[in-house]
């Protein structure tokens, strides 16, 4: 059985090549990501190993099935970008990694917060310009802060856990309260009056046609003035635009992303030497109360690991055939 990974990158091959793999199977690792373009390089692969940026769209799948293609198997928990209804009709099987390490993006989203907070990242480059003046870098005692945690699935718990180490309280807003985060003390409100009430706000929720730009300008302004967000979800959730304007205003004090709505084209690669295209992104790095990375939150050698062992697993399970991880459709 053959298997190629799309978008792979050389920590990709290192936690693959370190995983139990199901006899057999040959792994072919591909830095290119799967579009249109590309897909022709999966052609005689019965499994492709796609990752969150990669086109999983009906043309791009009715390649893959003409080409032999039988199992797509994501290197991720969200499926968003997958043509859920065509993979049905072409007779491909889907499965996810539901979850591998909860605290890498949890404890990266709270990095975003101390960084935002405390100029951390001003503070580095002015050091190392030989600027040791300290003024614009006062930052406030997380203690007593109120926190809005929006998703409290496992990440949104474990960053609630975190914050509620440091003293704040908080306030969650889920479809489907999690006893755990009630047990932190957390009080679940309706979106509504969570923007009002919280001074950081965390966005922990999957991506779909109800949360799509969940923050938006009608939400930025029912914040409080100054108030912090974060997001280490998806970049769909909010309207960048309307980020833009709430910066400029004033209204929105903080703001760190590990996401961007369209960053398929950008992240995970060296375009340092290129200028940016893209303006709003651009935009957004003039601010100085910005702090933007480039989706590197589930970057840990532990959540690499499990996503490795985990998508192995699915692809031994799918080829016994009893799947496990399965996406419906």
């Amino acid at each position: 059985m053959r298997a190629i990974l799309f978008s792979s990158q050389t920590y990709d091959r290192d936690s693959f090549s370190k995983a139990p793999a199901p006899a057999g199977l040959e792994l072919q690792f591909q830095p290119a990501r799967l579009n249109l373009d590309t897909v022709a390089l999966a052609e005689h692969h019965e499994v492709v190993c796609a990752f969150i940026n990669d086109d999983l769209s009906a043309p791009v799948l009715e390649r893959l099935a003409n080409g032999g293609t039988r199992l797509i198997a994501l290197r991720s928990a969200g499926y968003n970008h997958v043509d859920l209804a065509a993979a049905k009709r072409l007779g491909l099987s889907i499965v996810r990694v539901p979850a591998y390490s909860p605290h890498a993006v949890a404890e990266h989203a709270v990095a975003l917060v101390l960084a935002l907070n405390r100029c951390l990242h001003r503070a580095y480059n002015r050091t190392r310009d030989g600027n040791f003046s300290l003024h614009g870098l006062t930052g406030f005692d997380l203690v007593g802060k109120t926190v809005g945690v929006i998703g409290t699935g496992q990440i949104g718990a474990t960053f609630a856990r975190i914050m509620a180490g440091f003293g704040c309280r908080l306030l969650a807003y889920d479809p489907a309260p999690n006893p755990q985060v009630q047990a932190l003390g957390a009080h679940y409100l309706p979106l509504a009056d969570l923007l009002t009430q919280a001074q950081i706000i965390s966005l922990h929720c999957p991506l779909n046609e109800q949360s799509r730009h969940l923050i938006n300008a009608d939400s930025l302004a029912a914040m409080q003035r100054g108030a912090m967000l974060i997001n280490t979800g998806r970049g769909g959730l909010v309207d960048t635009p309307a980020l833009i304007e709430a910066l400029k205003s004033g209204q929105l004090g903080y703001l760190g992303l590990d996401v961007y709505e369209e960053e398929a084209q950008l992240f995970f690669e060296d375009r340092s030497d290129l200028p940016l295209q893209d303006d709003v992104l651009a935009r957004l790095l003039t601010f100085p109360n910005v702090v933007v990375t480039a989706h590197q939150a589930f970057l840990t050698h532990e959540a690499l690991a499990a996503i490795a062992a985990t998508t192995l697993d699915n692809i031994a399970a799918w080829a016994a055939g009893t799947p496990q991880n399965l996406v419906d459709s």
